[in-house]
């Protein structure tokens, strides 16, 4: 499907399949595609289970048109309400890795603030990274990239996952500066798990249980992985993720 008009069109790539509410959404992290273990794991699940399934790539990711330079959490966010409005009928739980928990919370607080009927019935979030930019990125640039960031409009830094470097851009830094979300309460009218690695290079655990003191009081469970990376892609933690999966299913159904 296109998103955006005119110059701002791109084209996004979705894969679905049918079954019961309430589906399983599929938001992936920054350089992630649809088309990794935890997705592919989410999708045998969804099929075993008879459920209703989505997943998708934002711009510049995977099978999705579009400049990866160009994206921001704000452009990412906007692709992904677009194909949930357009893909998913009923209530859906959305599954956030890394960045993609970033944009799961912002697709709650944007659906909340435009007064439309609570879509999402659970937020499953992996390894969540919300606000990484400013949190997690910004207190550690040095004053070269800093500079670069000024003149340039992005910093280049090798990635542990890919053998291409890391781009981040001046604008996914602004862009975030106005997409924060732990600034505040963050309202989700729906159950929240957190499944995070204490071994997470990327990630501090520290980060996970700063997010829960934004959280509401009821609802949210956190599960700390000791051993636990940023992938969370070992069999344990596919486990993991399934039977927490599951849970929130059966909450979403009115089940214990």
């Amino acid at each position: 499907m296109t998103v955006g008009a005119g110059p701002q069109g791109r084209t996004i790539a979705f894969r679905t399949r049918a079954g019961d509410a309430p589906t399983l959404v599929w938001l992936g992290g920054y350089r992630s595609d649809m088309r990794g273990t935890k997705a592919e794991r989410l999708s045998q699940l969804a099929e075993k289970q008879a459920l209703g399934f989505c997943r998708l790539d934002y711009s510049g990711h995977g099978e999705s048109g579009g400049r990866f330079e160009d994206g921001t959490i704000g452009r990412w966010t906007e692709e992904a309400a677009a194909v949930i409005a357009a893909a998913v009928d009923g209530p859906a739980i959305l599954v956030g890795s890394s960045m993609g928990a970033w944009i799961a919370l912002r697709l709650v607080q944007t659906a909340l603030a435009a007064g439309k009927p609570p879509k999402i019935a659970g937020l499953l979030l992996l390894a969540p990274a919300p606000d990484f930019t400013h949190r997690l990125m910004e207190p550690k640039l040095s004053q070269d990239q800093r500079a670069a960031l000024a003149r340039d409009g992005f910093i280049a830094e090798p990635s542990d996952y890919s053998p291409e470097p890391n781009i981040y851009t001046r604008a996914l830094f602004e862009d975030g500066a106005a997409n924060l979300v732990m600034e505040g309460l963050i309202e989700t009218r729906c159950p929240v798990t957190i499944i995070q690695g204490m071994a997470d290079p990327d990630v501090p655990f520290e980060h996970a249980l700063e997010l829960v003191a934004h959280l509401p009081s009821e609802g949210v469970i956190v599960t700390l992985v000791r051993d636990g990376d940023h992938r969370l892609s070992r069999p344990q933690d596919l486990e993991l993720i399934a039977r927490a999966t599951l849970d929130l299913v059966a909450a979403a159904r009115g089940g214990h």
